[in-house]
């Protein structure tokens, strides 16, 4: 216990539930976006989740009930994010996502609110979805922007839902709610949101409790028939970050800024919905 004693984060809090059993509970307001700070103290847990054998599970949740982790911070010098250590080699956030789906803790997002862009590909690179059926959001909008998801999406989302709605996802933008979300595969499952915090915590503390030789043995086996290759993803990062470069995903960055991207705003919480009038909008500007 003593690094959860000595690590002080500002982007989450660190709770010991039992030995086992550690949750990870986004405090980055207002809407939770994911920044060069967020990645840094994430890569700092990452280290020790890879280390330590005592942890068996880890539930990562939120404490803003509309936004579980909205996206990537778009106004963040991303050159920041760089510069931190990479055991992988990888970009910052590539390298946070690979590390999370092969950390021997079994990883669990317990999905409140909303997930989108590099929220959504978060929870996709932890063992575990469970979401709100009343409150989960979450959807990959970078279509939007003009540019392909840079954490991973496309390599993540097929083999979970499919060929077919793994276009729908990332060529539509759209928002899924708990039940789609469920119905094809995107998360586990939706879960009342009455009685959701009791099952995650009821299903975390059962999986905490079990030898932990064998927990890892199953990680192992099934990561092995499962994950994607990491090659996969550097080609992915450098898509999304060519693309941040150009005219047009920079256009509708700031026309979404200027409708309250990043603020618990409408255009936040419907942004599956507004980004496409806004970006045809932005880009007919530029034209």
């Amino acid at each position: 216990m003593a690094f959860i004693d000595e690590f002080q984060p500002k982007q989450f809090t660190l709770t010991a539930e039992s030995e086992t059993f550690w949750r990870v509970t986004f405090t980055n307001p207002p809407v939770n976006v994911i920044g060069p700070d967020m990645i840094r103290e994430l890569k700092e847990l990452l280290t020790e989740l890879e280390t330590d054998p005592g942890v068996n599970v880890v539930v990562f949740d939120s404490a803003n009930p509309d936004f579980y982790l909205a996206h990537y911070d778009l106004l963040a010098n991303p050159a920041e994010a760089e510069s931190l250590p990479s055991p992988t080699g990888f970009a910052a956030w590539p390298d946070v996502l690979v590390r999370l789906s092969k950390v021997p803790a079994v990883t669990v997002s317990a999905i409140r609110g909303i997930a989108r862009g590099a929220g959504s590909e978060f929870v996709l690179a932890t063992d575990i979805r469970f979401a709100s059926r009343q409150k989960a959001i979450l959807g990959q909008m970078e279509v939007g922007f003009a540019a392909l998801a840079g954490g991973g999406a496309q390599a993540r989302l097929s083999p979970l839902v499919g060929r077919a709605r793994s276009f729908e996802i990332l060529l539509s933008g759209s928002d899924f709610d708990g039940d789609l979300a469920e119905r094809y595969g995107y998360v586990n499952r939706a879960i009342d949101d009455s009685e959701f915090e009791e099952f995650v915590g009821a299903w975390a503390t059962r999986v905490s409790q079990w030898d932990p030789r064998v927990i890892r043995e199953i990680k192992t086996a099934v990561n092995a028939d499962t994950l994607p290759a990491d090659a996969k993803f550097p080609p992915q990062s450098d898509a999304f970050w060519f693309a941040a470069s150009t005219p047009s995903f920079q256009a509708v960055t700031k026309a979404l800024v200027e409708h309250g991207l990043q603020q618990d705003t409408a255009v936040e919480h419907h942004l599956g919905e507004q980004i496409a009038p806004i970006a045809q909008k932005a880009n007919a500007e530029l034209a």
